[in-house]
């Protein structure tokens, strides 16, 4: 509307399901410490399988951060720890109930492919088998009876926004992204732009995933690229670094309560940091595009101009660091192309050293780091970053958590597909 004052938007909750901690406390002691969370597979037999290092969220149980334990047969593992991380997110927020009218109450998620458990349909296959095989005319029949009823529940993407606006009664607007590793900060975008038209004053954001599983495992190593170490676990993923060589598979998931700054200074909320802008693109046709990663450019540029931020302001980046030779090259000629030479002087974290490569929810807990960094004024160190590349250019914080230069950030997703996402924000 002509004239009207702009809504400036702020972060006041964060909330963390993570494998170096549960919690904002734990989360942050570890990226500070450089402890990370990779390590041998624990929970499923890892024989057969291409890699045996995974990140999982350990000690982790469900109903301690659940409205109600029987919400657990319609969650898939996703789901529980995104659920869990939203309801860290508003409980560090200090929002209460009645502290905001529930149809300006909103709920924006992301969310990846939420691989079903082949044991959940292995009675089904039996019951098709014939003396000739798998019997298709059986299926509806038959084969039907012996799957869950709610089980179609436990693998929809939208689940994980349903189940959030439920358990904080929030009637707004509600939408779910799946653009894969950008999702988190897609779905960041939309709440701000919800936001600063007036059709919400808080937004609960985030994105959770889960890919400790066979097939997730077999996607990656076909699609993604996994690292083939096998003797140290804890030196497998290594961003940015010369002799990097795949991603390490893990799970989980952050969720932000997102607000307007008017709502959030009324109510005497606590603010990390103000979301100053945001941006999107995709490499789109042609490996010209790609290889430039013209995408994440694209997204760049566009959080740079309408934050008002020049390149020699930023204080860290925040990056993919998807620890593949390819990935990690397209994604430095991006930074060099936008911020030009002060790439050189600007404090390059990668934090899926820490938790590895999770889809939408490693953006999420990426994005936390970011937020948690701008609070305390350090940036975390990226593990196993000893040999740099040249190809990347990069000035890579190694060894130990650096002090940050100023409380402003650039934080960025690129999936293997071109999508790509970055917010530029600033500590208040």
């Amino acid at each position: 509307m002509a004239g009207r004052k702009k809504i400036r938007v702020v972060v006041t909750g964060v909330g963390v399901v993570s494998p170096i901690g549960i919690g904002n406390e734990r989360f942050w002691e570890s990226l500070v410490n450089s402890r990370t969370g990779i390590n041998f597979l624990q929970s499923m037999p890892s024989d057969g399988l291409p890699s045996a290092f995974g990140a999982e969220v350990r000690d982790f149980n469900p109903v301690d951060f659940l409205r109600e334990k029987k919400f657990l047969k319609t969650m898939s593992r996703d789901i529980q720890l995104g659920v869990a991380s939203s309801n860290l997110a508003v409980k560090d927020s200090g929002l209460a109930p009645g502290m905001v009218d529930p149809e300006r109450y909103g709920v924006v998620y992301g969310a990846g492919r939420m691989t079903s458990h082949p044991s959940e349909l292995a009675a089904a296959v039996e019951a098709c088998r014939s003396e000739g095989g798998f019997d298709p005319n059986k299926w509806g029949p038959e084969a039907l009876r012996s799957i869950a009823p709610l089980w179609l529940l436990r693998q929809m993407p939208n689940m994980p926004a349903s189940h959030v606006s439920i358990d904080h009664n929030a009637c707004g607007p509600n939408n779910t992204i799946t653009s894969r590793d950008a999702s988190a900060l897609l779905a960041l975008s939309e709440a701000v732009r919800v936001i600063e038209a007036d059709r919400a004053d808080c937004m609960i954001v985030g994105a959770c995933s889960s890919n400790i599983h066979p097939v997730d495992i077999a996607k990656f190593h076909c699609f993604e690229g996994l690292s083939r170490r096998t003797d140290d676990p804890t030196r497998a993923c290594r961003p940015f670094d010369f002799e990097r060589e795949g991603a390490v598979v893990g799970e989980g998931a952050a969720s932000f309560m997102v607000e307007s700054y008017e709502h959030a200074v009324a109510r005497g909320a606590e603010i990390y940091a103000e979301i100053l802008g945001t941006g999107a693109g995709c490499d789109g046709h042609g490996a010209a595009n790609e290889s430039a990663g013209l995408g994440l450019v694209r997204a760049m540029e566009s959080a740079l101009r309408h934050s008002g931020v020049r390149p020699d302001e930023l204080g860290h980046i925040n990056a993919q660091g998807k620890s593949t030779q390819p990935d990690d090259i397209v994604e430095s000629r991006a930074y060099h192309r936008v911020l030009g030479s002060y790439v050189l002087n600007i404090p390059v974290t990668a934090m899926k050293s820490y938790v590895g490569h999770f889809d939408a929810g490693a953006g999420a807990v990426e994005l936390a780091g970011t937020l948690l960094s701008l609070k305390h004024g350090y940036v975390p160190a990226t593990l196993n970053y000893k040999t740099p590349d040249p190809r990347c250019g990069l000035n890579v914080v190694r060894g130990e958590a650096a002090r940050v230069r100023n409380r402003t950030a650039i934080t960025v997703n690129r999936t293997a597909m071109g999508q790509s996402a970055a917010a530029v924000l600033r500590a208040i």
